[in-house]
């Protein structure tokens, strides 16, 4: 640790004797008063003016240690650091990543319906909102996102008091490929709702089912997009 600027120590330190007569000085003095009264007034003046010029001097230089050493409220005195300007991540009730990288999630808005966002594989900013279905009524508890290759498959219900375990009565089967700036959507009423989603064979299909004892019910998906929906007896 190094010892104090020393232009920064006490002014009264090492400056004591700059303002006071020396032996020779006084003697000088006493010696004009003796020697002659003009000469003595002019060589006391001269001391006196001499020493004003030291005193104003000696002022000026602790003005200027003052402001290079700075106040007491000058140390350590730092610009404050920007705020960030990043913006938070957006919340999803659901949120899948796909073989290349991309992501996507998708979140029930009251009032609104299903929306979806997704990004790149070089995690920037999630894209705009885009509102998948739309509809008020409340929203079911579950929400299903599968990934196959790069389509991207998706279960939402909404009922009256289905959050609380009523049944459905809006039911979206939706399949997203490509950029996933296209959704193929297939709304099914008065239904309970899907329960699951697989390939078919090596085709690309998908197909969305619910089972029971008595039927199969079933949702092909293709590259023409949604069938009809079928219900096969067991």
């Amino acid at each position: 640790m190094t010892g104090p600027d020393p232009a920064c120590r006490d002014p009264g330190e090492g400056n004591k004797g700059s303002t006071e007569e020396t032996t020779e000085e006084i003697t000088e003095r006493d010696h004009g008063r003796v020697t002659g009264e003009n000469a003595g007034e002019h060589k006391g003046m001269r001391r006196h003016g001499e020493r004003r010029l030291w005193a104003l001097a000696g002022a000026l230089s602790m003005a200027g240690v003052a402001v290079a050493c700075g106040g007491p409220g000058d140390r350590g005195a730092s610009a404050a650091a920007p705020a960030s300007s990043a913006a938070p991540a957006p919340r999803f009730d659901q949120e899948v990543g796909l073989p290349d990288g991309r992501r996507v999630g998708m979140a029930y808005v009251e009032g609104r319906g299903l929306v979806e966002r997704h990004r790149g594989a070089d995690k920037g900013v999630w894209s705009a909102p885009r509102l998948v279905y739309a509809t008020a009524t409340d929203r079911c508890e579950s929400l299903t996102l599968e990934v196959f290759d790069r389509t991207v498959a998706v279960i939402a219900d909404w009922g009256d008091y289905c959050y609380d375990g009523e049944p459905p009565m809006e039911s979206l089967a939706a399949v997203g490929t490509g950029d996933l700036t296209r959704w193929d959507t297939k709304l099914t009423t008065s239904f309970d709702g899907w329960t699951e989603v697989a390939p078919e064979g090596g085709s690309g299909d998908l197909v969305f089912t619910r089972p029971s004892t008595e039927r199969l019910t079933r949702l092909r998906w293709g590259a023409d997009g949604f069938a009809e929906v079928e219900d096969i007896p067991r």
